[in-house]
C-alpha cells in the first residue's frame, strides 16, 4: 500500500468551496429573514413575544444541526479514497441537505403562521 493520499483535484476542490460558500449565503439569508421576521412580530405584543422566541429558538437549532451536517461531510472528504468517493459524498450531502432545508423552510412556515394568526386574534 503507497503512503501517498488521495488529494482532491483542483476542479473537485473549487466545486466543493462553491457549494459551502452558496450554503452559507442561503443560510445567511434565512437567519435574515427570520430575524426580522422574529423582531416585526415582536412588536405586536406579549402572546406574539412567545411565538418570536419559537422561531429564534428552531433558527438556532437549525443554523446548530446544519453546521454539524458541513463538518461531517468535510471530515468525511479528508477519508475519501478515490475521487468516485469523493463524487458520492458530495451527491450524498447535497441531497440530504436539500430534504434538511425545505424540512427547515417548512416547519418555518407552521410555526410563523401560528404565530400570525395568534397575533391576528382579539385580545379577551
Amino acid at each position: 500500500m503507497s503512503d501517498e493520499r488521495f488529494e482532491i483535484p483542483k476542479e473537485m476542490r473549487s466545486m466543493a468551496e462553491a457549494s459551502f460558500e452558496q450554503a452559507r449565503k442561503t443560510f445567511e439569508k434565512f437567519l435574515a429573514n427570520a430575524e426580522a421576521t422574529a423582531g416585526s412580530i415582536e412588536e405586536r405584543g406579549a402572546t406574539v413575544r412567545a411565538g418570536a422566541k419559537d422561531i429564534s429558538a428552531k433558527a438556532i437549532a437549525y443554523a446548530e444541526k446544519n453546521v454539524q451536517a458541513s463538518l461531517d461531510y468535510a471530515q468525511s472528504l479528508l477519508h475519501a479514497k478515490d475521487l468516485p468517493e469523493v463524487m458520492r459524498l458530495h451527491s450524498e450531502y447535497v441531497t440530504t441537505q436539500m430534504r434538511a432545508l425545505a424540512e427547515q423552510a417548512s416547519e418555518m412556515g407552521q410555526i410563523m403562521g401560528k404565530a400570525a394568526i395568534e397575533a391576528a386574534q382579539p385580545k379577551h
